[in-house]
């Protein structure tokens, strides 16, 4: 085994340009014995990358800098091993992020780099920051898809290439061509009941009478990428319409790397690694998610006790618990709410968790609001329930959580997404045309297909569902995360769509449907009472 070790680890060597001595290669071989031998690959390639942070003076690796190397991995080590039993017994490895807080990037066309908004973000914006809102979009997409091997233009041209690519025409080429063309824009209604197409040069009027569409949900504010040709007219008539085609998650980490995109920081590639290795031992870490508690209704507590009832009993119990609006059975405002009556609601239910020691111990407590819950108003992102209505549970519960809805977790390496919003209804309500049963005839894997390739957990209209312009990317999925957590009325289902874990939670108050998600085996169990 040693002898494959020390010529796996001088191969590995000479391919990184590097000549290594033997003092040196006895100290490698040292740290990497204390590993398994399935993980002997990433221990060597650790040690290598560390290396080359190092100033090595020649291309011959002497036994000093690698010393040097072993001794802080080994100190790094101990360190995590601590860290490791901590998160283990205080699921500290569970970080909730409010979308509020989430840094805003924008992405320089010309440059072909994501740079980080600096300065403030008024919730009230002006009207630049709606346009800002649209070309934002448009620009993260159009660079998502300009790496795709189907749509960027070969570096050598042949007689394949007009067959394999299909290279994006701007809008404002279109005027005085002929043949088909391939555009990307979005799709908007400049003008009641004729929709046009609109890029960042300009917008031509579209016919999608005949249009064979793929899978997804076709609305207005969507971004769509159609080959059609030109009429006399001047109305391009669509032939094949599509969302931009998505892009792997690691391909989309690599051209972000060292950007915090999701909000949870960033780690190095010996962090993740070791990070990684912490998840896959997580296996009995659970999420139970449990959306529309209606806390003015008896009959919703005692089935929520029902449930929590059965998790105290258990040998683990779950280290997280998500609680989505709504929290009362009619929307909060000022004509038809108690205030006063749901906080002594929230705080009943405050005395009904701290009645389970194991859980109150053990477990941790998330609240995000729902569409209907107080709150300044209805645009999205919303922010975490007022104080006002919370200060009751928290003096039975201290460390609950309450947060922005959307609402991010990072449970290790791994990005969670929550949100509460009933948008399937609305948005089948939206369509411009019926959706393809060519693949699914299901509208959830319709929703998740828009969702995910729009790379925007709302693309409805601003009409439709107000959104704050300058809080806009708080609703984007890039790169894309690993799990999306639905709270919609509609009922209860979960799909694997592209890797990326897609389920709606149902409603609690009314269909007594929750669910019981393993983040380490993204395995999702669809429950009801």
């Amino acid at each position: 085994m040693n002898a494959i070790t020390k010529k796996k680890v001088q191969k590995k060597c000479k391919i990184r340009g590097y000549n290594i001595k033997p003092e040196a290669l006895d100290e490698i071989l040292s740290f990497v014995s204390r590993f398994e031998r399935s993980e002997e690959d990433e221990a060597i390639d650790l040690v290598l990358d560390q290396l080359e942070h190092e100033s090595l003076k020649s291309a011959i690796i002497d036994v000093e800098p690698v010393q040097r190397v072993v001794n802080l991995l080994l100190e790094a080590d101990a360190a995590e091993e601590t860290f490791d039993t901590f998160a283990s017994s205080s699921s500290s490895a569970i970080g909730v992020i409010d979308v509020f807080l989430v840094p805003k990037y924008k992405y320089d066309a010309i440059r072909r780099i994501f740079y980080q908004h600096t300065g403030s973000l008024p919730i009230h914006g002006d009207a630049p920051a709606k346009t800002a809102l649209y070309r934002d979009m448009f620009l993260l997409l159009s660079q998502r898809i300009s790496r795709h091997q189907d749509f960027s233009r070969p570096a050598f041209e042949s007689e394949l290439s007009q067959f394999r690519s299909c290279e994006i025409s701007p809008i404002q080429s279109l005027v005085g061509q002929k043949g088909r063309r391939w555009v990307m824009g979005v799709i908007s209604q400049l003008e009641d009941g004729h929709f046009y197409l609109e890029d960042l040069t300009a917008s031509v009027e579209i016919n999608l009478s005949d249009a064979n569409i793929t899978t997804g949900l076709f609305i207005e504010n969507t971004i769509v990428v159609a080959e059609g040709e030109m009429l006399v007219e001047g109305i391009f008539k669509i032939l094949t319409c599509g969302f931009p085609p998505l892009e792997d998650r690691d391909k989309s980490l690599q051209v972000v790397a060292g950007q915090d995109f999701f909000g949870g920081g960033t780690f190095t590639k010996e962090e993740t690694i070791r990070l990684a290795e912490m998840e896959k031992r997580a296996v009995n870490d659970m999420f139970v998610i449990l959306s529309e508690i209606w806390l003015d209704k008896e009959e919703a507590l005692g089935k929520l006790e029902i449930v929590l009832d059965g998790f105290e009993s258990v040998e683990v119990v779950p280290s997280l618990f998500v609680f989505m609006g709504n929290f009362c059975s009619k929307p909060c405002n000022l004509a038809n709410s108690d205030y006063s009556s749901l906080r002594l609601q929230f705080g009943k239910l405050g005395q009904i968790i701290a009645a389970r020691p194991r859980l109150k111990e053990n477990s941790r407590f998330l609240f995000i609001p729902g569409p209907d819950d107080a709150g300044p108003s209805t645009a999205l992102p919303r922010c975490a329930l007022p104080k006002y209505l919370t200060e009751e549970l928290q003096k039975y519960i201290p460390e609950a959580i309450f947060s922005s809805n959307p609402c991010r977790v990072k449970f290790y390496t791994q990005e969670v997404v929550f949100f509460r919003q009933d948008l399937l209804y609305r948005m089948r309500r939206s369509c411009l045309m019926p959706p393809s049963v060519t693949e699914t005839a299901d509208p959830f894997q319709h929703f998740v297909a828009t969702i995910t390739h729009q790379s925007h957990l709302c693309p409805l209209p601003l009409t439709v569902q107000p959104i704050i312009w300058n809080y806009d990317h708080c609703l984007h999925l890039y790169p894309t995360p690993h799990t999306i957590v639905l709270g919609d009325r509609s009922p209860q289902k979960a799909f694997k769509y592209t890797g990326i874990t897609c389920f709606n939670t149902g409603s609690f108050s009314e269909d007594s449907t929750f669910v019981a998600y393993r983040p380490c085996s993204q395995e999702v169990e669809l429950s009801s009472l």
